[in-house]
């Protein structure tokens, strides 16, 4: 009928064509590192010429920028499903579980988000906004767990991405440190809790402050 909205088809070619583009982009980084991730390769994965693949992302960080966005994205669908049942020590190694899970399962992706391989990338604000709803969800669902200082915080974070390390570097596909998560979380929430039950008090001995 005259007057009810029509599709735009040309818009939904155009957004069908950055989807391949950037799932062409992941399988190029999968194989070559972020750090190698080529346009050139890229467009000849999606049978285009180099130039015409700057019409749909104008610049490597504009492709990189559109890869960081969807995996904060696919990061908050997971942490959405972590199960939080009032148990700290089954929430905490829930939250560890899928959050190494998470970056194991594609080390290109680990490193577009976590780690510095792109020299002068920086995602955009809009980009980096999904990132901050990510760190927030992360603080909730430690709090779950019980642990609430940002220094407990940060340990999780240290641990989460030693196990990852290891588990990318040492035995890719493996489980020799992802089967350590549980024992992580053990020793993280005895540490936490330890700590809030007695917090570090400072000494003015004369060789400095130390944490008793």
């Amino acid at each position: 009928m005259i007057g009810e909205p029509t599709r735009d088809r040309r818009g939904e070619r155009r957004s069908a064509t950055r989807a391949e583009i950037r799932e062409a982009a992941w399988e190029v980084a999968r194989a070559n590192g972020v750090a190698g991730l080529s346009l050139r390769e890229v467009a000849q994965r999606v049978g285009l010429r180099p130039p015409s693949l700057y019409s749909y992302y104008d610049s490597k960080n504009a492709l990189l920028d559109a890869m960081f966005a969807q995996g904060c994205q696919t990061l908050l669908q997971r942490q959405a499903a972590v199960p939080l049942d009032g148990d700290p020590q089954s929430t905490l190694a829930a939250v560890l579980r899928m959050f190494v899970g998470f970056c194991t399962e594609d080390p290109a992706r680990y490193q577009l988000l976590f780690q510095r391989t792109v020299p002068g990338f920086m995602p955009t604000p809009e980009s980096y906004a999904i990132a901050i709803r990510n760190i927030d969800t992360l603080r909730g669902q430690l709090a779950a767990a019980g642990i609430e200082d940002p220094a407990h915080m940060d340990m999780f974070t240290a641990v989460a991405a030693g196990l990852t390390d290891q588990q990318i570097a040492n035995d890719p596909g493996g489980d020799r440190w992802t089967r350590l998560i549980d024992d992580a979380a053990r020793m993280l929430l005895t540490h936490t809790q330890a700590r809030a039950t007695h917090p570090p008090t400072c000494s003015t001995s004369p060789g400095g402050p130390t944490d008793d």
